[in-house]
C-alpha cells in the first residue's frame, strides 16, 4: 500500500471510530458532479490566488494546531460557553473582523463581506462540549496524539475556521457572496441546537450553511438525523412497603413502560432508533416509590417515522400509569408527566444538490475518491429542516474517543481539512473575477 493509501486507511479508521452510527450506515459513493460545478472548480483551482491560499493553509498547520489546543483548554460545558466565546470573538477581531460579536444567544458572528452581488453563506463550528463543568480539559501529548475532552469535537472545527480566515486575509481573495464565520453554542447534549436555531431565527437572509464537525474529509453529511427527547415522570402516594402494600408504585409504573417500550419495533430504513437512557426513582428499598423518571431518546432520519415512534412511545408511557393504578384498583393515584427536553429536526436533501456536490468536489481536489454520504445529527439539522441548503464537513486530521474523556487527535495531514473548507466556501460564495457563486440566493 502506498503512503496515500495508508493515509486514507487511517482516515477511514478514525471516521468509523468517531462518527454516529447513522452516518456509518452509508456506503462509500461518489456522486456525479454536474458540468456547472466542475467548471466552477476548474476556474477556482486554476486561480493563482487560490493556489496561494491553499499553500498558506498548509504552512499554517502548526499555528492551527496551537489554536486548537488553546481553545480546547478553555472549558465550554453545556450552557456555559461564554468564556470560550469571548476568546473566539477576540481572535476573530485580531484577524480583522472589528465587528465580530457575541449575539444574545451566545454565538460568535464575524461577517466577511463580498462584492454585494452574491448569497450569504454561513460557515460554522460549535463552541460547546459534552463535558460537565469541572472536567480537566488540559491537553496532554502522547507520541503523535493529543488527548483532551473536546480536542476535536469541536476544537478542530473552531481552529480550522481561523486557518481559513488567515488564508483569505493573506491572499486578499474577494468573494462574490458574504461569508459569515460563526461559533455556535448549544450543539451538544440538551443544548438542543439552540445556537443555530437562534441564528436562523434572527437572520432569515442566510442562503446556505456549512458546519465543521468531525474530522474526515471523505464524509459529507447532507441529511439530518432528527431526535426527540423526553423526561417522563411518574408520581404516586408512596408508602411503607409492608404497611401501605396495595398502593400503586411510581417505579412499577415506570417498569411497565420500559418493558413495553423495549418491545417496539422500528424500521431499519429509514433508520429509526430509541433508548431509555436514564432511570431514576424511589427513596428506599422498603418503600413504595412515590416518584420515578425515565429519560427517553428517539432518533430517525425521517421526520414522519420519528413522529410515529413518538406517538407510540408516549401512548405507552401514559398507559403504564393507568395499568399500575388498575392493578391495585386505585384509579388516578399514580400520575404521569411528559416533558419535551430535546428537539432536533430531521430532514433530507437530494444527493445531487449543490451542497453535496461541492462537498464531494472539494474532497476530490484533496485526492479523495470514495465518500461517505448520509445523515447525522449536527448543526446542519436546522437549516436542512428549514429547506436551506446545508452540509457538514470534517475539520481534518484523525482522532477517536469522541464524547469520552480519552478523546484524542493526531494532526496527520490535518491541513487538508481547512483546505477542503476553503474550496467549498469559494465554490459556493464565488470568487470575484474568477467564478460565480454556485449557491443560489433564496427567494425571500
Amino acid at each position: 500500500m502506498n503512503s496515500f493509501g495508508y493515509r486514507q486507511t487511517l482516515l477511514a479508521v478514525a471516521f468509523a471510530a468517531s462518527m454516529p452510527v447513522a452516518t456509518l450506515s452509508a456506503q462509500p459513493v461518489t456522486p456525479v458532479i454536474s458540468a456547472p460545478v466542475e467548471a466552477s472548480f476548474k476556474r477556482i483551482l486554476a486561480a493563482p490566488l487560490v493556489t496561494a491560499a491553499l499553500a498558506a493553509i498548509e504552512a499554517d498547520d502548526e499555528r492551527t494546531l496551537r489554536d486548537q489546543i488553546e481553545l480546547t483548554e478553555i472549558p465550554a460545558p453545556p450552557f456555559k460557553e461564554a468564556v470560550r466565546a469571548a476568546e473566539y470573538a477576540k481572535r476573530l477581531q485580531a484577524l480583522g473582523f472589528a465587528d465580530a460579536r457575541v449575539d444574545k444567544e451566545g454565538n460568535v458572528i464575524a461577517v466577511r463581506k463580498g462584492n454585494g452581488r452574491g448569497p450569504v453563506l454561513v460557515v460554522s463550528a460549535h463552541l460547546d462540549t459534552v463535558f460537565a463543568e469541572g472536567t480537566d480539559v488540559k491537553v496532554k501529548k502522547q507520541g503523535e496524539r493529543y488527548y483532551a475532552p473536546g480536542i476535536y469535537d469541536d476544537g478542530r472545527g473552531l481552529a480550522a475556521l481561523l486557518s481559513v480566515v488567515r488564508a483569505l486575509n493573506a491572499t486578499q481573495i474577494k468573494t462574490v457572496g458574504d461569508v459569515w464565520f460563526v461559533g455556535t453554542v448549544g450543539e451538544e447534549e440538551l443544548g438542543d441546537l439552540r445556537g443555530v436555531k437562534a441564528l436562523f431565527r434572527d437572520h432569515p437572509g442566510i442562503d446556505g450553511f456549512i458546519s465543521l464537525d468531525g474530522l474526515s474529509i471523505d464524509r459529507v453529511v447532507n441529511a439530518a438525523t432528527g431526535s426527540r427527547r423526553f423526561k417522563i415522570s411518574y408520581a404516586g402516594p408512596g408508602g411503607h412497603s409492608f404497611a401501605a402494600f396495595g398502593m400503586p408504585s411510581a417505579t412499577h409504573a415506570m417498569g411497565r413502560a420500559i418493558a413495553k417500550m423495549g418491545d417496539v419495533e422500528t424500521p431499519t430504513e429509514p433508520k429509526t432508533t430509541y433508548t431509555v437512557g436514564t432511570v431514576k426513582g424511589g427513596t428506599s428499598v422498603n418503600a413504595i416509590a412515590a416518584d420515578a423518571e425515565i429519560g427517553l431518546d428517539m432518533r430517525s432520519n425521517s421526520a414522519a417515522e420519528l413522529a410515529k415512534l413518538e406517538s407510540k412511545m408516549l401512548a405507552i408511557a401514559r398507559a403504564a400509569a393507568d395499568e399500575e393504578n388498575a392493578r391495585w384498583k386505585q384509579p388516578g393515584r399514580v400520575k404521569v408527566e411528559i416533558k419535551l427536553v430535546g428537539d432536533r429536526p430531521a430532514g433530507t436533501q437530494p444527493n445531487d444538490n449543490v451542497m453535496t456536490q461541492v462537498g464531494v468536489r472539494a474532497g476530490q481536489a484533496m485526492g479523495i475518491k470514495d465518500f461517505f454520504i448520509g445523515a447525522s445529527s449536527t448543526d446542519s439539522n436546522t437549516p436542512i429542516a428549514l429547506g436551506i441548503p446545508a452540509v457538514t464537513l470534517g475539520g481534518g486530521g484523525i482522532g477517536g474517543g469522541s464524547h469520552a474523556p480519552q478523546e484524542w487527535f493526531s494532526p496527520l495531514n490535518a491541513w487538508r481539512g481547512p483546505q477542503n473548507t476553503l474550496l467549498a466556501i469559494l465554490a459556493l460564495a464565488g470568487v470575484d473575477g474568477v467564478s460565480e457563486p454556485l449557491l443560489p440566493k433564496r427567494v425571500r
